[in-house]
């Protein structure tokens, strides 16, 4: 009686598994194929022409010699012999290398640390902070040919702000045609527009880090310094990457500012001056020029690609 009292159980139909509704892949109409051809193909074609054919051209010229008169025909393969010149022979090479050490410690020290301390005092929500960010970020917007022009009416020794400011107008003092000082010269009118990019990038981190962390810090007994050090700068590790990165290319493509001064001569050689005037000078000597910028392409790769490695190492991570 009961088991006719059962009713009967619901039969799965019996057939195929539904398919998924999977994206559908939207043709392209001729038109819109043409326009990304264009928008793709014109910026790369671009880019071979203006950056990897002159680079690879730069490294194969740096193996011959040539003064750049007639044609390829004329060209003279002498191997290694521009970089053993350089390194043993050439005598503006090292002082050249010594100058972009100390642009580079300069750099990392000087406006480092200046845009660190704007950046802090700026994070506090002071009266009219925008007004200040403008104002520090002004001479970054300058290129570094009009910061020599700027500074070179500062440092002029007959009627210069500089001189007038110090009280040195009866004896000024030449702060660009003195060898041993105009070197540091340059280098504070060029940190006056790199601590602009540097406060800027501090402040972006500042803004990113996460205010609870400060909060637990203040409740275990931290004082501001205290919670700053031991907890906002090591949490912004990757901004200090940056900046690191950013400041020793910037120390390494040094070249506009001190060419618009005095050519890059007397006290001021930089490897990308040295690259200039071999290449461009009264004697052209393109071999040893091209060796000269491989070699500031193979120290700046040298940072370059580790921050790369490590940048994109970390996405896939994640």
């Amino acid at each position: 009686m009961t088991a006719l009292q059962e009713k009967p159980k619901a039969v799965a139909p019996v057939g195929p598994p539904p398919r998924r509704r999977g994206k559908r892949a939207t043709a392209l109409a001729g038109t819109d194929k043409l326009v990304l051809g264009l928008m793709l193909g014109i910026p790369t074609i671009v880019h071979l022409m203006f950056v990897w054919v002159p680079t690879l051209g730069s490294i194969a010229l740096s193996f011959s010699r040539w003064n750049g008169i007639g044609g390829f025909e004329d060209i003279e393969w002498i191997g290694v012999g521009n970089y053993v010149e350089i390194f043993t022979e050439y005598p503006r090479f090292w002082p050249a290398v010594q100058h972009n050490l100390i642009w580079l410690a300069f750099l990392l020290v000087v406006p480092t640390c200046a845009g660190l301390l704007l950046a802090v005092l700026l994070d506090r929500e002071l009266k009219f902070s925008r007004i200040y960010q403008s104002a520090l970020y002004m001479p970054m917007v300058l290129s570094l040919a009009l910061i020599g022009f700027i500074w070179q009416l500062i440092y002029t020794p007959d009627g210069g702000l500089l001189n007038s400011l110090l009280g040195l107008s009866d004896n000024p003092v030449d702060w660009i045609g003195d060898s041993d000082i105009n070197l540091y010269a340059v280098l504070v009118a060029a940190a006056w527009r790199h601590t602009g990019y540097i406060m800027l990038l501090y402040l972006a981190g500042l803004k990113s880090v996460d205010p609870a962390l400060k909060e637990a810090a203040a409740l275990d007994g931290a004082s501001a310094t205290q919670t700053f050090f031991r907890v906002t700068f090591p949490v912004m590790k990757p901004v200090n990457i940056v900046v690191a990165v950013v400041t020793v290319i910037e120390a390494l493509r040094a070249f506009d500012i001190v060419y618009v001064i005095n050519k890059g001569r007397n006290g001021l050689e930089l490897l990308s001056v040295l690259v200039t005037d071999n290449i461009i000078g009264e004697a052209s000597r393109i071999g040893r020029g091209s060796a000269v910028a491989v070699i500031l392409l193979t120290i700046s790769l040298g940072v370059i690609i580790p921050y790369l490695y490590q940048t994109f190492s970390k996405e896939n991570r994640t």
